[in-house]
């Protein structure tokens, strides 16, 4: 007798089972964020005391309006916004929760009209509260493990097309904006906007994210020649200038296949995303957007829960002015 399959919504997480109340009721949405951020009970964010209690409205024993709670030690008072990403945010923690989960689970990610149009919101605080979650998702290059084994590097162009026709340019010869990345075979990605594609900058841009144990591999650009003495497994290349893509090992030896195929399947991800969700992205903001994309596919591996807990955990510590991100605003 062939076993019965499980039906997916059965395997879905217990905090994906929230999220729709979370996103339509704000004591839920509250109550979500504090137990993410406070997993082993709510603590004070200033003196990080746990005897702590939560204000309630005197009339009707509930909870206050501002979700209020106080610290017995150092008698002050916070809410589960301070020192978050939404600090002093005056929108509701239920739209925060929605972005936070489309964020999250899209692979695409979505776009500040969607989130105007479902929280009925202003477009400007829409586009300001997914630029506060890419914050979130970001992480500091200098601080993250460097990358090891196989490492694949590649440099690409991000931008839109120009005014006018007979202007347009491929390859290392466009106005659009670099963008450079290195990725471990079956593991994370580091991507970064860089000034320029000179051999200077792509060969710190590689030191700077990967073990020097590592194995470099590349496409034939002159800007990475040289770059395998830094590094005691080398540097290898395919020559995409003469059709060559793959490069097998002799049967004779030993080592891995030579390609670019994964770092070239994280840009067009990346470039999918970015004509497809968001159509046009200025350089201003160009690196938000690729803190986001790198960290879905660092955590491609984890079930949607998983990510959005991780997402809603990273947003504490952290936070970002409105003049910022909206200084100027996206081109469209």
């Amino acid at each position: 007798m062939r076993k019965k399959k499980e039906h997916p919504e059965l395997k879905k997480s217990a905090l994906i089972r929230r999220i729709p109340l979370a996103c339509a009721s704000e004591l839920a949405a509250v109550e979500l964020l504090e137990e993410q951020r406070w997993p082993d009970g709510p603590q004070c964010v200033h003196c990080e005391s746990r005897a702590v209690y939560q204000m309630k409205d005197a009339a009707t024993g509930q909870r206050n309006k501002r979700f209020l709670w106080r610290c017995r030690d150092c008698k002050r008072q916070y809410t589960v916004r301070v020192g978050s990403v939404y600090e002093e945010s005056r929108l509701p923690l239920r739209h925060w929760v929605y972005a936070f989960w489309m964020s999250a689970s899209g692979k695409n990610g979505v776009s500040a009209r969607e989130i105007q149009r479902h929280c009925q919101i202003t477009y400007r605080a829409a586009l300001f509260l997914l630029h506060r979650v890419r914050w979130a998702m970001a992480t500091d290059l200098d601080a993250d493990p460097k990358l090891d084994g196989i490492i694949e590097a590649d440099e690409t162009y991000v931008g839109g097309k120009p005014r006018f026709r007979g202007q347009s340019k491929r390859g290392r010869g466009t106005r659009k904006t670099p963008v450079f990345a290195c990725v471990a075979r079956d593991g994370e990605v580091r991507a970064k906007v860089i000034p320029n594609v000179t051999a200077e900058t792509l060969q710190e841009a590689i030191i700077e994210v990967t073990a020097p144990s590592a194995k470099i591999v590349t496409d034939d650009h002159l800007g990475y020649r040289g770059v395998g003495r830094h590094f005691a497994g080398g540097h290898e290349s395919v020559n995409h200038s003469a059709k060559e893509y793959v490069r097998k090992q002799p049967k004779d030896a030993v080592g891995p296949v030579i390609h670019t195929n994964t770092i070239e399947g994280f840009f067009s991800l990346l470039k999918r995303g970015l004509h497809g969700t968001y159509h046009a992205v200025s350089k201003q903001h160009l690196h938000r957007y690729l803190a986001e994309f790198a960290f879905r596919y660092n955590t491609r591996s984890e079930n949607d829960g998983d990510r959005l807990a991780l997402l809603i955990r990273r947003a504490e510590g952290k936070r970002l002015s409105y003049r910022d991100p909206v200084a100027k605003t996206q081109s469209k």
